[in-house]
């Protein structure tokens, strides 16, 4: 395969070909005889591969010059500010806010919003640091392989992209539902029953591809207009978003907010679950680091701008909602034009539809570009086929991942119902960001040739008993509607293993640019969290999570290892040996 450079100047060569060292160029690929050693190696590589981990110099330079051309920086802060408003306010406020409030938490849906915001703000403070420290466009994949190793890293890649093909798909059916309110029109008038096929991917949806296809041509052509359209975009969505709350609350009836909690706060923590799906895309503007001007300015403000002023959306939204219907009429489908229907303001509904039509389309805008630049990092990695991680000279995009991935999303939106959608989702959203935050922990305290034995074994322990008391208590809230002894238990056990970690091991870094405050007490909060929201989740979903980690694991063992070792072995041929997972991440 040979060094960086040849592999830089193949890449600038090819262009977007398609040819068979495109897609499998490493050595165990070479012939059925090469694969059938490689095969019989797999112990071996596995070993290497959970341990190894990435320099950032690394991903910084030579993995991201494995694209062929860079990616044009020419982001601000401005547009990540309107990326991360457009990525999030979509399908999540304008569907689920309907569907949690009349059938699971009732007016206390608005907690179910701060509990979600919360645990999204906990995260995006993890995000940040990363995306200042590591600017590149793998996001939380190339901050789990600096922090946690090749493997963790791959498991987490099959759950981002997973998140985002259902992500739009989710966004693609609700737009499609909104369009036929827009009309007038039964969502169910504009798809297609195929009576051969399961309840719940038996309505296809054509229109939800076309929209899916318009969005792909979009966001190969410019990340910058693509940035233009966005923030225009936004900005008329939340003028709409002033409009509804303004006009809604001119029909707000104080006593349909009683009762407020008719489900109980169970019913309150499992809808803040599902509504986490409300707070997803945040994270694909942390893969745009990459192609920011300053990353060390830029990005904070970017992502802690967006999601203050999207959770304070929200809250206001779900009160608005709440006041002008009973929470027991809300419609499910279509929540707010409904709802300003019966409070005979008919015409308001048209621009509630248009708003909610404007919002979803920058949803998948976004999440087209986010998407796109995860598999890219992924693909310079060999973890999928390298033909991925193409960047087109003229564009500067990722044109072959941005096909890929919106294809993928394509086809499950055209099957698959939202219900299923929005919780399988929730599940890869929620461990992949508690996986950032075992990472950002790592990060600050264990630095190779710094942190004596000592340190990294009470690191260790801190970490598992911050795990561990976290699941028990999810765990306990799944299985116990009464009781409340395990969390006299489990609780403190959680706070004193942060206790712990925060007086009895040093820190060995301190960030070089910006850094998340309340280290290790945020991190350990957002990994409670995280897996607290996890526990609300229904057991169908944990079985499609588990078929699709069960598929991911199937793949990796008989091609992505293979070829990322084959990857890894070249590179320390040329650049030096790979630090181990023992050994730490200096990042200098």
């Amino acid at each position: 395969m040979g060094d960086g450079g040849g592999e830089t100047a193949a890449a600038k060569r090819r262009g977007c070909s398609c040819s068979k060292g495109d897609f499998f160029p490493e050595k165990s690929f070479e012939s059925w005889a090469s694969y059938g050693k490689a095969l019989r190696e797999t112990g071996m590589r596995l070993r290497n591969r959970v341990t190894a981990r990435a320099l950032e110099e690394t991903e910084l330079h030579e993995v991201r010059a494995r694209s062929g051309y860079d990616m044009k920086k020419n982001l601000s802060w401005w547009d990540l500010i309107w990326f991360g408003i457009g990525a999030v306010i979509g399908a999540g406020i304008f569907v689920l806010t309907g569907q949690e409030a009349n059938e699971v938490a009732g007016p206390a849906v608005v907690l179910s919003y701060v509990i979600s915001g919360f645990s999204a703000m906990l995260s995006v403070f993890c995000y940040t640091e990363f995306a200042v420290e590591i600017p590149v466009a793998g996001g939380s994949f190339a901050y789990l392989r600096v922090e946690l190793g090749d493997f963790m890293a791959f498991v987490a890649a099959g759950n981002i992209l997973l998140e985002y093909v259902i992500g739009g798909a989710a966004v693609a059916r609700s737009w499609t539902s909104y369009f036929a309110t827009l009309l007038n029109h039964d969502p169910n008038d504009f798809r297609i029953h195929a009576t051969a096929l399961a309840d719940d991917y038996n309505r296809l949806d054509p229109i939800a591809v076309v929209v899916i296809s318009i969005i792909c041509t979009a966001a190969v052509l410019s990340t910058k207009g693509t940035s233009r359209f966005n923030y225009i975009a936004s900005i008329i969505h939340l003028a709409v978003i002033c409009f509804i709350i303004i006009a809604g609350l001119t029909k707000a009836n104080a006593s349909n907010y009683t009762p407020f909690a008719p489900y109980g706060v169970r019913g309150i923590f499992s809808a803040s679950a599902v509504l986490f799906f409300a707070y997803i895309g945040f994270d694909a503007v942390s893969t745009m680091a990459e192609e920011t001007k300053n990353p060390a300015k830029d990005v904070p403000i970017g992502l802690v701008g967006s999601m203050t002023i999207v959770t304070l959306a929200y809250c206001t939204l779900a009160v608005t909602l709440c006041l002008m219907q009973p929470y027991n009429t809300i419609d499910v489908d279509a929540p707010f034009s409904v709802a300003f229907q019966v409070a005979g303001m008919d015409w308001a509904k048209y621009i509630v539809a248009f708003g909610a039509l404007k919002g979803m389309t920058t949803v998948l805008l976004v999440s087209a570009v986010g998407q796109a630049r995860y598999l890219t990092h992924i693909a310079r990695t060999h973890m999928v086929p390298p033909w991925l991680a193409q960047v087109h000279g003229t564009t500067g995009t990722p044109i072959n991942a941005t096909i890929v991935m919106l294809c993928a999303t394509a086809v499950i939106a055209f099957f698959t119902n939202l219900g299923i959608l929005s919780n399988l989702l929730s599940i890869s959203t929620l461990f992949i960001f508690m996986l950032v935050a075992v990472a950002l922990l790592v990060r600050r305290y264990y630095v190779a040739g710094e942190t004596s034995d000592s340190d990294r074994n009470k690191l260790v322990a801190s970490i598992v008993l911050i795990l561990a008391s976290s699941i028990a208590t999810a765990t306990y809230w799944g299985l116990s509607e009464e009781g409340w002894i395990g969390y006299v238990v489990t609780v403190p056990i959680w706070f004193l293993s942060t206790l712990f970690l925060w007086l009895a091991v040093p820190k060995a870094r301190e960030p070089r640019l910006w850094g998340s405050p309340m280290v290790p007490w945020l991190p350990s909060a957002s990994i409670a969290v995280n897996i607290f929201l996890l526990g609300s989740i229904d057991r169908d979903s944990f079985a499609r999570f588990g078929i699709w980690t069960t598929a991911l694991l199937i793949y990796y063992l008989f091609l992505g290892l293979h070829a990322s070792y084959d990857t890894a072995m070249a590179a320390e041929r040329t650049a030096g040996p790979t630090k181990r997972l023992e050994e730490g991440n200096s990042g200098r």
